[in-house]
């Protein structure tokens, strides 16, 4: 009997795998707007959304404006919104099930690499499938430790990203501030040599001077 037990539960746990819920995270380019969907099987599900802007497309840009985004669900509904952040992360609970759709608004005049990132939290319950009552804390343990793993890989990738834009900042500011010194270098060096040329002319012209 316990190896069927056993047997039982393996069972179920590969029933489980299939229905694990999704996360998604993508890196893009934005010109003006760019919209993403994403479908949500059940109403009361958690999503759950973060976004960083990486980079801006030039090396002389670093403003601190941020992007729009728009958050719709499946009745064109807007549900969140999120404005002029260079990043964000919330979460809200699904009121409609289906597609929701993501648009985000660039309203600098360059293009912006964005890391957006998209996770649903779904509990499971398989009541179909576990009828020994025995079960049900097992199914509980697996769908809090699922939501767990989940959770902790939407938290790592919004600190890789976070890390990424704070990586491209200071190698910005690193390369701006030796084009600072290199401009001022050649700046003095510029005023120097007009300074000896001003003063070699004045010599000359006083050593004229006396010789006449």
């Amino acid at each position: 009997m316990e190896g069927l037990s056993w047997r039982r539960a393996c069972i179920l746990v590969l029933c489980i795998i299939p229905f694990l819920h999704p996360a998604a995270g993508i890196r893009f380019v934005i010109d003006r707007e760019e919209c993403f969907s994403h479908n949500v099987d059940y109403e009361g599900d958690t999503l759950h959304v973060s976004f960083v802007v990486i980079k801006a497309d030039t090396p002389w840009h670093y403003s601190e404006a941020g992007v729009d985004l728009v958050v719709k669900d499946s009745t064109g509904a807007q549900v969140r919104d999120s404005r002029d952040k260079t990043s964000d992360k919330f979460e809200f609970i699904v009121q409609k099930r289906g597609v929701h759709r993501f648009c985000f608004t660039n309203k600098s005049p360059y293009h912006e690499t964005i890391d957006f990132d998209v996770h649903v939290g779904h509990y499971s319950y398989f009541d179909q499938h576990a009828k020994d009552e025995h079960f049900a804390p097992l199914f509980e343990q697996i769908a809090k430790l699922d939501e767990a793993l989940y959770n902790i890989q939407f938290e790592q990738h919004w600190l890789e990203a976070q890390t990424d834009r704070q990586a491209i900042l200071n190698e910005n500011m690193s390369r701006r501030a030796i084009h600072k010194a290199l401009f001022e270098s050649a700046a003095l060096i510029a005023a120097s040599v007009i300074q000896v040329y001003l003063l070699r002319r004045l010599f000359e012209r006083k050593l004229g001077s006396s010789r006449v």
